[in-house]
Order: C-alpha cells, then structure tokens, then sequence
C-alpha cells in the first residue's frame, strides 16, 4: 500500500502542482498562488517552483514527444509521466541548473512516491535523456506539425494563425507566447500619478519602465510587486498593458452611465469606474452571472477606492432587458467570454483544451450578449467589444456579423492613448502577443448612429 506523499521541495511542490493542474483542470496561475501561498519557501525556491510548473506546461506537447521517444510502447503512470516531464523540461530548458542535480532529486521523488521498479525505469529513462539528447524537428512535414511539435501548440491552432496571419507572423506569435510573461501595474488615477507611483516603487525596491503600450502604466522590472503597500491601498493593481485599452480606448467622461456587461472579477470595472464621478451622476453597472464573483467586483472597487462608482449586480448580460430600459447607458463594455488564446503566456495550458469548436460556440455567445445590450445603449453611444483572444471567429467575425443585423451601429475606429499600431488598416485593434510582448487582446468600437 502507498504512504501518503509529502513534498520536501521545491521540485516536489512543482510536480505535485502539475498533478492538480492536470487532474482537476485547475488554472496553473491559481494553482501556483496557492501552493506558494502554503509553504514557505526562499525567493530562489519560489521561483524555481513557478518556473518549472510554467515551463513544463508551456512545453508539454515538445516534452512529450521527446518522452514517447525514449519509451516507445510504454504505457505510463501519470504521476511518472509529469514527473518525468518536469524532469526532461529542466534538462532542455533551465541551462543554470546541473544536469546531476535534476537527476537525483527526480529519482528521489520516484523512490518516495512509488516502488523500486519505478524508481529504476525513471533512473533509466533520465539517464537515457542525457545520453540522446533532445530531438530534431527540423525534418517534420507539414511545417504546422513542426510548428506545433517546437511550440508546444495544437496543430489545429498552428494552422488557424498561418490562414489568418501567415507564416511568419505565426512564428513570431509561436516565439512570445512561450516567453517570460511580464508583470504590469495600472495607476489609479484617483489616487495618484504615473510619476510619483515609480518613486514610491522605487523606495520599496520595486524598478519599473513606462509601458510603451497603455498610459498610466509601468513594467515591473525587478522586484515584487504584490508586496507592496501600493498595491493593498489601492493606489495600483496588477493588469496587462493590453487588457487596459480596452477602457483607455471608451472616451469616457466623468458623468456617464456605463454598463461593464461581463465584468468579473472588476479589473476593468474599476478602470472605467476611476474616470467617473458619483458626484456628478457617473456610474457603472458591473455584471456576473454567479453572486460570488459580484462580490469579488465590489472587494476590488473598495480596494481601489470607487465603490461610490460601482454598482455589481449578478445577473446574466443576455437578460439585461429584464432589469434596465432601452437607451440607458452612454457607454456600454462588452469584454466577452472568449478562448482566452491571447493569454497563453500566463496561462499555458489553455492551448491543450481548447478547439475550433469551441472558438464556434464562443461566437454565438458573444452574439448573444452584443444582440441583448445593443437597445440599451443611447443613440450617439458606443458599444466596446473586446476579448483577450487573437482568433478571427471569436473578433472580427462577431463583429462583422452583429453590424449586418444591426445597421443602427457603426464600425468606428479604436483609438488609444499611445496610438498602438495606428498605421493598421482596419478599425478594430488586434495586439499579437509579439507586438510588444504583452498579452494577445482584441478591441472594438461599435457607435449607434440611429
């Protein structure tokens, strides 16, 4: 009979947070927060955890193939095949750490975890590794399949981004979604200033740039920021460069009544919700479906100082003619449910369980909402459109097809503070996560005109 399993390190804590990811579908970001969360652990440990759970996953479907090679026929256990895989990524990967060191604490966590004959096949397995070296892919037809088996993507998704973009914008895409994801922060306005806020980050050993990207942001460069005393008060909170212009792009005035349709957990709630004032009948209407995530939206407009602004109410955004009347709102954000392919440097594994079908039926979701919201905007209002994906069914076919049933709306071009990517030809704005290594993010600016 097995003992229980108890980590002892870092490696283990990485390869016991794999086994969660891939048993119960858990988000890694969360699953990372919360394993850290539970152990104490050194800076150095803490990054080696976040890097080897990242990086195997970024790398699971390149891994895997290399796996299948050094054990053709080989029916694994999963425990043994994400341990070996955490092992091979380390191996390929994190040129820093000696080979033996990987070796042996892999082999210990065999010999805790299972029998000697599984310690014995992992022994054998590593060393082998070591001895081949890692696989060519050079020589792999189609170029989607080298492309997928490189990257570590779906080949499906490989061959939807060389129809929609060709194949050198996709080996760009394919080269940033695997690198590190950068961390930003959004200055509240109501409370500070971009300048003062790098002072104060400084002074707490925290050095930022200026986002090239959105305004009122900065790039972490060194430093953590999530202890900051900036960040508990209010003052900032973390949010990609991307994800910002889709607020920044609203042209919104203090006095509007705006209706944020999809809002949890309230990032983007509290963006707009800074640029109004109660004082003046400026308010925003904050959606979810489920009550618990309405609560989330209110704890961030209390942290950032707007809850005079915010008003959360859980209610599903195709039912919104239930509870407001036509033309009520002057600005209306719809940041739509989506395959969240934009995101897969923060969340790697989203590219194994999403397919085109899905991309299908998001669509249809995302009609859904645009159809219900749209006769609740005022004539001379803007609907905001956006997703945090870079797949043209989820964005500018949603887009194109609400405008053919709705010739009240217009396509208007989106503008940022920055300009991002002005020289574009369309009016919608698609950021690629190799544009300027941030998040994948898509935007639009549907005006009603009758």
């Amino acid at each position: 009979m097995m003992t229980k399993f108890t980590p002892h390190n870092a490696r283990e804590l990485a390869f016991t947070s794999l086994e969660r990811v891939s048993k119960t579908r858990a988000y890694s970001n969360l699953q990372v927060d919360e394993t850290l969360r539970r152990h104490e652990l050194s800076p150095a440990d803490r990054r080696l955890v976040t890097t080897i759970v990242y990086g195997t996953l970024q790398h699971q479907l390149t891994l895997e193939y290399w796996l299948k090679s050094l054990t053709p026929g080989k029916k694994l256990d999963s425990w043994v095949e994400t341990l070996l895989l955490t092992a091979l990524y380390q191996f390929h990967y994190l040129e820093r750490v000696p080979n033996w060191a990987i070796t042996d604490e892999t082999i210990k966590i065999a010999k805790r975890r299972g029998n000697p004959g599984i310690r014995k096949f992992v022994t054998g397995v590593l060393h082998s590794a070591l001895r081949n070296g890692f696989p060519d892919f050079s020589e792999i037809k189609p170029l989607s399949k080298q492309l997928a088996l490189t990257a570590s993507v779906p080949q499906w998704l490989v061959e939807t981004l060389i129809n929609e973009n060709g194949e050198q914008v996709t080996k760009e895409i394919l080269r940033a979604i695997n690198d590190p994801a950068h961390v930003s922060i959004r200055i509240n306005t109501k409370k500070s200033d971009l300048k003062t806020v790098k002072e104060q980050l400084s002074e707490e050993g925290i050095e930022t740039d200026e986002s090239r990207v959105a305004a009122n942001a900065l790039v972490v460069t060194s430093g953590n920021v999530v202890n900051s005393s900036l960040l508990k008060n209010g003052t900032i909170t973390i949010q990609d460069e991307s994800a910002m212009l889709a607020v920044e792009s609203m042209d919104l005035k203090p006095q509007f009544k705006v209706l944020d349709a999809c809002a949890a957990p309230g990032g983007k709630t509290v963006q707009i919700a800074e640029q109004l004032s109660s004082e003046q009948g400026g308010e925003v209407v904050a959606l979810d479906i489920h009550q618990h995530k309405v609560r989330l939206i209110g704890k961030n407009a209390q942290r950032m100082g707007v809850e005079g602004e915010v008003s959360p109410l859980a209610l599903d955004a195709r039912k919104v003619t239930e509870r407001f009347n036509d033309e009520e709102f002057d600005r209306i954000l719809v940041d739509a449910p989506c395959s969240g392919i934009g995101l897969l440097r923060r969340k790697p594994e989203i590219r194994y369980t999403k397919t085109a079908q899905d991309s299908q039926q998001l669509h249809k979701i995302q009609l859904a909402i645009l159809n219900a919201v749209a006769p609740k905007v005022k004539k001379g209002g803007i609907i905001t459109f956006s997703t945090c994906t870079i797949l043209r069914e989820e964005n500018d076919h949603t887009v194109h097809e609400f405008l053919q049933n709705h010739p009240e709306f217009k396509l208007e071009r989106t503008k940022t503070a920055r300009a991002i990517k002005d020289d574009r030809d369309s009016a919608t704005l698609t950021i690629m996560p190799s544009d300027y290594d941030s998040d994948g993010f898509f935007i639009s600016s549907l005006k009603r005109n009758l």
